[in-house]
C-alpha cells in the first residue's frame, strides 16, 4: 500500500492574545492518501480553516507535526515554504481572490510565473486549465465581467494550473447560489474522479460535503467522525 501523502501527528495549535492563550487544535491525528477527497465540517470557530492553513503550509504548528509529500512543514523556513507551496498546493477560496485588473488568462497564469516553465508551456497550462473548467470563451474577460460561478471556476483553473499535489478549498461554494454551487461541486468531483486529484475541502454545506469520498468533523479543536474520534491506522482504539 502506498504511503499517505498527508500525515498529521499529535497536532496542537494555539494563538496568543496578550496574556491569553487560545487553544484552537488539540491533538489532531490525520492521514490522507493520494486521490482522497476529504470534506471537513464543524461549527464556526472549531478550527477548520486553521487546520487547512497548516496543511497548506500557511501556518506552523505549536507542537506536533504536519508532513505533506514527505516534507515536515514545521521545520521549513519561510522561503522554503513559499517554494514548496508553489509546487505542491493549489488554493480555492470562498471569495475567489482574483486580481481585478488581470484577465481570466492572467489570473490563471499568475502562479505559473513563480515556476521555471518557459512561456510557451505556461500558455499551454493556462489554456488547458481554462478549458477544463469550461471557460475557454472567457479567456480575455476581467473578473467584473464574469458571474460569481465563473469567477470561482477561474479560481479553480488557477489552483490546478500548476498540477499541484494537494488542492485545498475553503468554503468554495459559500458565496454562490445553488445552481453555481452545484456546477463547482461537479467540477471538484470531476477533478477527483477523472484526474485523481487529492482535495481537502472545508464546508458548512452538507450537500457539498456529500460530494466528498470522506467526511470528518471538527468539534472544539478535536477531529471526530459520526461514530467518535477519528483514529489513524495502527493507532490504538
Amino acid at each position: 500500500m502506498a504511503e499517505p501523502i498527508v500525515v498529521v501527528r499529535d497536532l496542537y495549535k494555539e494563538f496568543h492574545r496578550e496574556q491569553i492563550v487560545i487553544p484552537v487544535l488539540m491533538g489532531i491525528h490525520l492521514e490522507m492518501n493520494a486521490g482522497d477527497f476529504l470534506a471537513l465540517m464543524g461549527p464556526s470557530g472549531s478550527g477548520k480553516t486553521t487546520l487547512l492553513n497548516l496543511l497548506a503550509g500557511l501556518d506552523k504548528p505549536t507542537s506536533g507535526t504536519v508532513t505533506v509529500v514527505n516534507s515536515d512543514l514545521g521545520t521549513m523556513w519561510p522561503g522554503e515554504l513559499a517554494k514548496w507551496r508553489s509546487r505542491h498546493i493549489g488554493f480555492i477560496f470562498q471569495l475567489y481572490n482574483l486580481i481585478p485588473v488581470l484577465t481570466a488568462y492572467e489570473n490563471v497564469e499568475l502562479p505559473l510565473t513563480l515556476t521555471r516553465l518557459p512561456r510557451k508551456e505556461r500558455d499551454q497550462h493556462v489554456r488547458a486549465a481554462l478549458e477544463l473548467v469550461g471557460l475557454s470563451d472567457r479567456i480575455d474577460h476581467y473578473p467584473r465581467q464574469l458571474s460569481g460561478g465563473q469567477e470561482q471556476r477561474v479560481s479553480i483553473a488557477r489552483a490546478i494550473a500548476t498540477d499541484p499535489t494537494l488542492i485545498v478549498a475553503d468554503e468554495p461554494t459559500g458565496d454562490l447560489d445553488a445552481t453555481s454551487a452545484g456546477e463547482i461541486l461537479d467540477l471538484l468531483e470531476r477533478l477527483h474522479q477523472e484526474f485523481e486529484k487529492t482535495i481537502v475541502m472545508v464546508t458548512h454545506d452538507p450537500n457539498a460535503a456529500a460530494r466528498a469520498a470522506r467526511l470528518i468533523h471538527l468539534e472544539k479543536g478535536v477531529l471526530v467522525d459520526e461514530g467518535g474520534p477519528v483514529l489513524t491506522r495502527g493507532e490504538p482504539a
